[in-house]
C-alpha cells in the first residue's frame, strides 16, 4: 500500500481546475512531518480533503508495500459513516487505487465484521462506541499494529460529552501501542480552540502538543430574519408560532431545496403537518427528519436531499452535522437557535462548498426572539462563538474503560494509570481515585463484594488484570458506550411496518382510541405489547403532539450578552436594523413602565395582583441559571421569612410570587437580616443543594451513570429490560451506595453532573458576580410589563389547559394594550 506524493495531489487538483487552500497545504505539510493537530474551518470549506489527503500522502512515506489498517476516521454519528465512506472512496480511487475504505458501526452486519477481521481495509470509518468495541478484543493490539493516522471528525460535537471522553481514552490506548501516531481533529464553529486542541491531544507539552490550523477562507455567512407583520408588545412563548406559516411557505416556494430547522422534535412535527395542510400539493416533495424516526425513513430523506428530489425538509439537530447536501439553497431556523455555534453550524448546511454564501433566516416564534435575532446577527458578525464544557474525571466512563481494556489483552495497574492520565479529562486523576476505580471493577467496591457478577476484572498470577468470565465479557460488550437515551418504545402499525420510537412517558399517558401526531401522520393508539406501541392511521385532523425530553435549550452567555448590548443601545434611543425597529414599541413600553435591563443594570419589578405579590428579575442568563437563581433566592429569603414561593423562569428572567408581602427592595440592598446575602457566592454550593431537591435530581442522573458504569444491564437483543426494571435497579444501587458506601465516586459524580450540567453551577456563580456588580433598578409597577408578562404566561402554562391559557392570555393582552394606549 502506498500513497500519492505532493506532486500527485497537485496534479489531481489541477485536473479539476481547483487550487488548494493554504490551510489544506498546512495540514498536509504538518501531517507529513509527523505532527498532530486541530483543523478549524467553516462548514463546507474543504476540511475533508485537508485531512484525508494528508492521510493518503503519509502512505508515500512507507518503505515498500504495507497492508493492514492505516487510517481510522472517527465520526460522531453512525448515520454519517456510509456517507463519509463514499466521499473517501471517490478520491482514493484516483489518488491511491490500492487503498480500500470500510465502515464499522452498529449498523455493520456480522458478515461484514467477520470479513474485516480477516482482512482490514486501509481506512476504517467508525464511531466512538465501535472503536471501544474493537479495543475490547484480545487481538486489538495486533489489529492496530500498522495504524498511522487518526482523524476525529466534528470534534466540536464530541468534545463536550462523555463520548468525547471515550475517544480521549481510546486515543491514549492507541498512542501507547503506536507512539508515533498522527492524530488530527476536524472542527467548525468552536470557541476556545486552544482548549479543544489540548483536549484532543491530551494537553502534553513540547512537540506532542500539536499544531492549530485555521481555515483562512472567509466564508460569507448571511443572517437575516422573517419579521412578522404584527409584533405584539406583550410577548409570550410561541405566540407568533404558526402566524409565520405563510412567510415560511413563501420562502420554501422560491427555492429548490430548503432546510427548516426546529429546536424540538415536537415542533418539527407541528410545522410539517401544518405546511402539508396548507400545501397538499407538496406531498412527497417535503419531508420530516428527526432522531425518533426509523433509520430507513431518515436514509430516504437524506438521499432525497442529495439527489435534489425534495423541496424542503423540516428537521431538528439530526441534520446539524456532516452530511453534504450541495443542493440545499436556504436554511430557515424556527425559533431562536439559543447559541451562536449552533446557528453557524446550521447556516453552513446551505452553500455547503468553498466560495458559496451560507445564509440562515431566523423565524421568531415570539417577540422576544426578535431581540435574540438582532443579537445573533451582531454576534455572528463578530464570531463570538461559545466555548465547550469538557467533562472532568467521569468515573462511569473510566470504570467502563477498565473492563474494556481488561478484555482487550489485559493491563497492569501502574502502566494503565499513567496511560489514562494522558487523557485530558483524567490529567488530575490521583492514586486514591484510581485505586477506587480499580477496586470497584475488581470486587464491586465496599458494598457489592458478596456478588460475584461485580468482580469483573481480576489480576492473574503475573499481576495482569483480565476479565475472568466469558459471560461478563459478553454483557460488557453489549453495554459499551456512553449514549444513554430516555426510555423509548417502538411505534408500529398493526398491519406491519415500523414508524420509529418515542418516549415511554408519552405513550403511557395514551388510552386506546387516542389520536396523536408522529412522523407527520395522525395516528390512533391501539395497544402496547412488549415495548411496542401498535397504531393505525387515524381519520381525524388533530392529535396530541408527542413530547420529547430535553426540549428546552438555554440561551448561551454569548447570545445573552449580545441581547443586553442591543437593549443598552435601545436605552440610548438607537434601534439599528429591522429586528430592533420591529420590537421598538415593545421596548419603549418596557422602558416607560419600568426600565431596560442592560449589561450594567439589573432590573427588578414588584407588583401586587389578585394572585399575590410578584417579583420579576431580568438577569438574561438562560433558563437553567434562572431556575438555580430563583430557587437560591427563595431559599435564602425563606430562612428569615418563612414563606412559600411560586417560581416561573424563561431565558430572560424569573418570577417569584409570594402569598404575602416581601420587602424586596431591602432584600436586594442587603439591608435586612439575611443569613446569607442574595448575591453571595461563598456559600453557593451548599445553598443550591439545599434549595433544590438535589437528592431526587442526583438519583435521576445516577441512572445514566450506573448504566455507563456497567451496573445496570439493559437486557439481551430481543429481550430488553423494561424501563421500570432499569429504574428499579439503578434506584436500588443508589440507596445501597448512599447508606453503605457514601464515598462511592459514582454517587458524587451524579451530584456533580447535576450541578455542572443541569444547573450550570459555574455559570450561576459567574452570573451572581455579574449581578452584584450591576446597579439595581428597582421598580414598583402597577401592571405586568412586556418582559414580566412573558414570565406570568410561563407560570399559567403549568396550571391550565391550552384552550384556557389562550383565553386568559388574550384577555390580559387586551387589558394591557388598553393601558399602553393611554
Amino acid at each position: 500500500m502506498s500513497g500519492p506524493s505532493k506532486k500527485d495531489v497537485k496534479a489531481w487538483f489541477d485536473a479539476r481546475g481547483w487550487k488548494p487552500f493554504p490551510f489544506q497545504k498546512a495540514v498536509w505539510d504538518a501531517a507529513l512531518a509527523g505532527q498532530s493537530g486541530l483543523l478549524h474551518a467553516n462548514t463546507g470549506a474543504g476540511k475533508t480533503f485537508a485531512v484525508w489527503l494528508a492521510a493518503l500522502q503519509r502512505g508515500s512515506l512507507t518503505k515498500g508495500r504495507m497492508t493492514g489498517l492505516r487510517t481510522l476516521w472517527i465520526t460522531p454519528m453512525r448515520a454519517l459513516a456510509a456517507d463519509t465512506q463514499r466521499a473517501l472512496e471517490e478520491s482514493a480511487a484516483q489518488l491511491a487505487p490500492d487503498w480500500t475504505v470500510g465502515a464499522r458501526t452498529g449498523d455493520t452486519g456480522s458478515a461484514e465484521r467477520a470479513r474485516q477481521s480477516r482482512s482490514w481495509p486501509s481506512a476504517l470509518v467508525t464511531t466512538p462506541e465501535s472503536l471501544s468495541l474493537l479495543l475490547s478484543h484480545a487481538a486489538a493490539q495486533e489489529q492496530f499494529k500498522h495504524l498511522d493516522m487518526i482523524v476525529i471528525d466534528e470534534w466540536h460535537e464530541l468534545m463536550a460529552s462523555k463520548r468525547g471522553v471515550q475517544v480521549q481514552l481510546a486515543l491514549a490506548r492507541l498512542r501507547t501501542w503506536r507512539p508515533g501516531l498522527v492524530i488530527w481533529g476536524v472542527s467548525a464553529t468552536m470557541g476556545d480552540l486552544d482548549l479543544a486542541r489540548q483536549v484532543l491531544l491530551g494537553g502534553e507539552g513540547g512537540e506532542n502538543s500539536g499544531v492549530l490550523v485555521e481555515g483562512d477562507t472567509k466564508k460569507q455567512i448571511v443572517v437575516d430574519s422573517l419579521i412578522p407583520k404584527d409584533v405584539s408588545r406583550f410577548p409570550w412563548g410561541g405566540h407568533l408560532g404558526l402566524q409565520m406559516l405563510k412567510p415560511v411557505i413563501d420562502e420554501i416556494e422560491h427555492y429548490d431545496a430548503t432546510l427548516v430547522f426546529t429546536n424540538t422534535r415536537a415542533q418539527s412535527e407541528i410545522w410539517y403537518q401544518n405546511i402539508l395542510e396548507a400545501r397538499p400539493d407538496w406531498a412527497g416533495v417535503i419531508a420530516l427528519h428527526h432522531g425518533s424516526l426509523a433509520r430507513e425513513v431518515r436514509d430516504w430523506v437524506e438521499m432525497g436531499l442529495k439527489k435534489g428530489e425534495l423541496k424542503a425538509v423540516i428537521c431538528t439537530a439530526s441534520l446539524d452535522l456532516g452530511v453534504d447536501f450541495l443542493p440545499v439553497e436556504r436554511v430557515l431556523q424556527v425559533g431562536s437557535a439559543k447559541g451562536i455555534a449552533r446557528l453557524l453550524q446550521r447556516a453552513g448546511r446551505s452553500g455547503h462548498a468553498p466560495g458559496r454564501v451560507s445564509r440562515v433566516t431566523l423565524v421568531p416564534t415570539n417577540s422576544m426572539e426578535i431581540l435574540e435575532a438582532a443579537a445573533a446577527k451582531v454576534a455572528v458578525a463578530q464570531r463570538r462563538i461559545e466555548g465547550r464544557y469538557v467533562p472532568n474525571k467521569p468515573f462511569d466512563v473510566l470504570v467502563q474503560h477498565l473492563v474494556t481494556v481488561a478484555l482487550g489483552g489485559g493491563f497492569r495497574s501502574a502502566e494503565l494509570f499513567e496511560e489514562v492520565r494522558r487523557a485530558w479529562s483524567y490529567r488530575e486523576l490521583d492514586e486514591e481515585e484510581w485505586q477506587w476505580a480499580l477496586d470497584f471493577v475488581a470486587r464491586g467496591g465496599q458494598s457489592l463484594t458478596v456478588y460475584p457478577e461485580y468482580r469483573r476484572v481480576l489480576p492473574d498470577e503475573e499481576g495482569v488484570y483480565r476479565v475472568p468470565d466469558v459471560g461478563i465479557g459478553r454483557r460488557h460488550r453489549m453495554g459499551i458506550g456512553t449514549i444513554v437515551s430516555d426510555a423509548t418504545i417502538q411505534v408500529k402499525y398493526v398491519s406491519g411496518g415500523r414508524i420509529g420510537s418515542m418516549e415511554e412517558s408519552f405513550i403511557s399517558r395514551l388510552k386506546q382510541g387516542d389520536h396523536f401526531l408522529f412522523g407527520g401522520r395522525i395516528l390512533e393508539f391501539i395497544r402496547v405489547h412488549e415495548m411496542t406501541a401498535f397504531v393505525k392511521r387515524a381519520t381525524g385532523s388533530r392529535g396530541a403532539i408527542a413530547r420529547w425530553q430535553g426540549a428546552k435549550m438555554p440561551m448561551s452567555s454569548e447570545l445573552a450578552h449580545a441581547a443586553l448590548e442591543q437593549l443598552r443601545q435601545a436605552e440610548a434611543g438607537r434601534f439599528e436594523g429591522p429586528e430592533m425597529q420591529a420590537i421598538r414599541p415593545l421596548v419603549e413600553i418596557q422602558q416607560k413602565w419600568s426600565a431596560l435591563p442592560t449589561i450594567d443594570t439589573l432590573v427588578l419589578e414588584s407588583m401586587k395582583s389578585r394572585e399575590g405579590w410578584h417579583l420579576f428579575v431580568y438577569p438574561f442568563a438562560g433558563r437553567s441559571v434562572h431556575m438555580g437563581l430563583a430557587s437560591l433566592f427563595a431559599w435564602r429569603i425563606g430562612r428569615v421569612q418563612p414563606i412559600t414561593f411560586s417560581i416561573a423562569v424563561n431565558d430572560y428572567g424569573f418570577e417569584l410570587m409570594a402569598p404575602e408581602p416581601v420587602d424586596w427592595a431591602s432584600m436586594f440592598a442587603g439591608a435586612t437580616g439575611l443569613e446569607v446575602p442574595l448575591f453571595d457566592t461563598a456559600h453557593l454550593l451548599e445553598d443550591v443543594l439545599a434549595s433544590l431537591n438535589a437528592t431526587q435530581l442526583s438519583q435521576q442522573r445516577f441512572r445514566e451513570v450506573a448504566r455507563i458504569a456497567g451496573l445496570v444491564f439493559q437486557g439481551y437483543p430481543g429481550q430488553p429490560k423494561s424501563n421500570r426494571q432499569v429504574q428499579a435497579s439503578s434506584s436500588l444501587f443508589f440507596e445501597v451506595f448512599r447508606k453503605h458506601d457514601a464515598g462511592n465516586l459514582l454517587l458524587t459524580q451524579a451530584q456533580r453532573e447535576v450541578l455542572e450540567q443541569e444547573l450550570e453551577l459555574k455559570r450561576l456563580r459567574d452570573t451572581l458576580e455579574e449581578l452584584h456588580a450591576r446597579k439595581v433598578a428597582y421598580r414598583v409597577v402597577k401592571r405586568a410589563t412586556p418582559f414580566g408578562f412573558a414570565l406570568m404566561v410561563e407560570r399559567f402554562r403549568e396550571k391550565v389547559s391550552t384552550e384556557k391559557l389562550n383565553d386568559r392570555v388574550a384577555r390580559m393582552v387586551r387589558e394591557l394594550e388598553k393601558a399602553a394606549a393611554v
